[in-house]
C-alpha cells in the first residue's frame, strides 16, 4: 500500500503572530530552543519543557506549511531560472574588451562601463590607478579590464543544452574486482562451512 504524504498549504490555517515568528526563525536556521524563546513562548518554563514544546510545534502540520511557504517565497525571488543563468553565462561567452572602450576627443581612448554597457557579466575585475609625472602634476588616470574566461561559459551553456554525447564510463574493470571479491568470499564461506561440519 502507497501512502502519499504532502505539506497541507498555508491557506489552511489561520497564524498568531507568535507561530509566524517561531516558523519564520527556523526557516532562518535558528535552534528550536532559541526561535521558541525568541517568538514569545514560556520565556519562564524549564529547558526541557522548551525543547519539548519547541520540537512538538516545530513537527506541527501548521508551522511545516509556513516554513515551506517561507521556502517558495525565497526561492521565487533568489533562484535564478535557467534562462537567467543562460543570458549571464551568454553576456560572458560573448564579452570582448572592444565593449568597455571609447574614444575621446582627443583620440585617446578610455575605458567606459555604465548601466547601459552590454555584455557586463563578462567583466572579472576592473583596477584603476592615477599616475602623475615627476613632478607630481598631471594625473592620469589607468584602468584594467579583466575579463572571465568564455571558455567555461560555453562549456556550461553546451551542457546546459545537451550538446556533448553523453560520456562513456568503462565498468568492465570495477565490475571484475568486484566478481573476484565475491568469489573469494563465497569460497571463504565455504571453507568455513567445511571447517564446522568436521
Amino acid at each position: 500500500m502507497t501512502v502519499l504524504t504532502t505539506t497541507p498549504s498555508v491557506d489552511q490555517f489561520e497564524y498568531t503572530i507568535r507561530q509566524v515568528n517561531y516558523a519564520r526563525f527556523l526557516f532562518e536556521g535558528w535552534q528550536q530552543y532559541d526561535a521558541y524563546k525568541e517568538a514569545g513562548y514560556a520565556v519562564n518554563a524549564t529547558r526541557n519543557t522548551i525543547d519539548a514544546n519547541a520540537s512538538r510545534l516545530a513537527n506541527s502540520a501548521k508551522v511545516k506549511a509556513k516554513i515551506a511557504w517561507f521556502h517558495a517565497q525565497a526561492d521565487e525571488k533568489t533562484i535564478t531560472t535557467v534562462r537567467e543563468r543562460k543570458q549571464i553565462l551568454s553576456e560572458i561567452a560573448r564579452g570582448r574588451l572592444t565593449d568597455y572602450q571609447e574614444a575621446g576627443l582627443d583620440g585617446a581612448g578610455y575605458i567606459s562601463i555604465n548601466k547601459d554597457s552590454p555584455n557586463t557579466a563578462a567583466i572579472a575585475g576592473i583596477e584603476s590607478a592615477t599616475r602623475f609625472d615627476e613632478n607630481g602634476n598631471t594625473g592620469t588616470l589607468f584602468t584594467k579590464v579583466k575579463l572571465h574566461n568564455p571558455v567555461p561559459a560555453i562549456d556550461l551553456l553546451n551542457k546546459m543544452d545537451g550538446a556533448y554525447a553523453p560520456e562513456k564510463i568503462d565498468i568492465t574493470e570495477g565490475l571484475e574486482k568486484l566478481l573476484n571479491r565475491l568469489q573469494g568470499r563465497q569460497e571463504l564461506a565455504e571453507g568455513v562451512r567445511q571447517s564446522t561440519n568436521e
